[in-house]
């Protein structure tokens, strides 16, 4: 019993990082209608300023994951006006593609800037742990919003809602949650280029499992995935325990492919 509750408890710690990518994917898209594939990479970017500022320039730990934080806030407004705002008027498509250009371009400016060497961060610390659920876009004048201009822009504006600066917020609230994630996982890995991308597979699996674009959906997700992958890896394969989250995802995709709390969308032919 006690083995299988640490287990639990790991699982839910595993999944709460998820959580956190898998929220951006759902924030950006319930904002914009597009996937950034660039979220978990500012999980990395979170991971290496948290390498260079606490062990590097030795600052103490409590601010170097405040300046953090501040720069990936900073960073995504960047994000959003390089990335998402030149393309704004066009399909989903473009912007896709755009966001995997910049994951590629932030995986490899890293990788110039820092080198391929595996990082780690020494030093633990815990932080209190707090929950998001509907409330953020059904409760709040500010999700309100974000719902409004992600339905119809056009009609938002009409209405007064400043479209551009709600899109503005979406990408430096999402890139704020990646940059956690990556302070929270940064002494549990190594912090490596690679790690984002890692984590984003499992983010946007849990996303599709909890139902796309679903705050809920996205929690729920990730933290089922976070307990399946530990106890899978504990009591089947280590070595495969990745493979887990992408067989639930094919179930899902089987049985229920609109998630746990998506809505089934019909289409006229």
């Amino acid at each position: 019993m006690s083995f299988n509750l640490q287990l639990l408890f790991t699982g839910i710690g595993v999944g709460s990082i998820y959580d956190l990518v898998a929220l951006g994917f759902a924030l950006i898209y319930r904002a914009t209608n597009v996937v950034n594939f660039a979220q978990g990479d500012f999980a990395m970017l979170g991971a290496f300023a948290m390498v260079v500022l606490a062990i590097d320039l030795e600052l103490p730990y409590w601010l170097s994951i405040l300046i953090t934080l501040a720069l990936l806030v900073g960073f995504g407004a960047l994000f959003n006006l390089g990335v998402y705002y030149p393309l704004r008027n066009r399909s989903f498509l473009p912007v896709i593609i755009s966001t995997i250009g910049a994951s590629i371009l932030l995986e490899n400016g890293v990788l110039a800037a820092y080198g391929p060497r595996p990082q780690s961060l020494d030093s633990m610390f815990a932080v209190p742990g707090f929950r998001i659920g509907e409330v953020f876009f059904e409760r709040t004048l500010i999700g309100k919003k974000m719902q409004a201009t992600s339905q119809d822009k056009e009609m938002a504006s009409l209405l007064g809602i400043p479209v551009m600066l709600m899109i503005m917020i979406t990408f430096m609230y999402s890139a704020m949650l990646g940059g956690l994630a990556g302070i929270l996982v940064a002494p549990v890995l190594f912090v490596t280029v690679g790690m984002g991308s890692s984590i984003a597979l499992k983010a946007f699996a849990a996303s599709i499992i909890g139902g796309f674009g679903d705050v809920t959906g996205a929690i729920v997700g990730g933290l089922a995935l976070g307990v399946i992958e530990t106890f899978g890896a504990a009591y089947v394969s280590v070595p495969y325990k990745d493979a887990f989250a992408f067989l639930v995802l094919f179930g899902f995709l089987l049985v229920r492919p609109q998630g746990l709390f998506g809505e089934r969308i019909s289409e006229k032919a």
